[in-house]
């Protein structure tokens, strides 16, 4: 069981950690800090810089703390608040990602949860400094707190649609 544990911290964790790298910078095919700026604003988020630093650092650190297995309940908070926003950005595409949908972002949710639900594993350091195991409780904490900072980070820095302007 540790083993597939630890292969799931990694690959969720990586590519978590990875999607932010190109969030705020040209690696991994990213389009560099005024890329993600760039798509944030079309999104229609404000704070321009600030929220794209601020959305690719999360996922890089909450990435690689879930990878690593430390502090995983923190780390799948993160995870969970940055792929919320993403979730409510694709939510009117509905949930296939080949409709561009939130069927990704809902995937990474599900599995930062499970992972706090069932531990980080054996091969983790937070079982080598003694962290483990976390109450089964905190999964549906972390849930709670994931889900709402997401959508406080939507609510706070969402612009609303323009209202329609009639043209004659």
């Amino acid at each position: 069981m540790d083993t597939g544990i630890l292969i799931l911290r990694l690959l969720v964790g990586l590519l978590v950690a990875g999607h932010g790298v190109q969030k705020v910078s040209s690696h991994l095919g990213g389009s560099g800090l005024e890329g993600g700026t760039e798509e944030f604003r079309a999104d229609g988020f404000r704070g321009g810089v600030l929220t794209a630093l601020a959305a690719g650092g999360g996922q890089i650190g909450s990435g690689l703390l879930l990878a690593v297995g430390l502090l995983t309940p923190l780390a799948a908070i993160g995870t969970i608040g940055v792929m919320t926003v993403a979730l409510t950005v694709k939510w009117h595409n509905g949930l296939w990602v080949q409709h561009d949908g939130y069927e990704y972002p809902l995937v990474l949710i599900g599995t930062a949860a499970a992972l706090t639900a069932i531990g980080p594993g054996a091969w983790s350091l937070d079982a080598v400094l003694g962290l483990t195991p976390y109450p089964a409780w905190w999964a549906a904490l972390v849930l709670v707190a994931g889900l709402g900072s997401g959508l406080l980070a939507r609510l706070f820095l969402h612009r609303p649609a323009a209202p329609a302007t009639a043209e004659s």
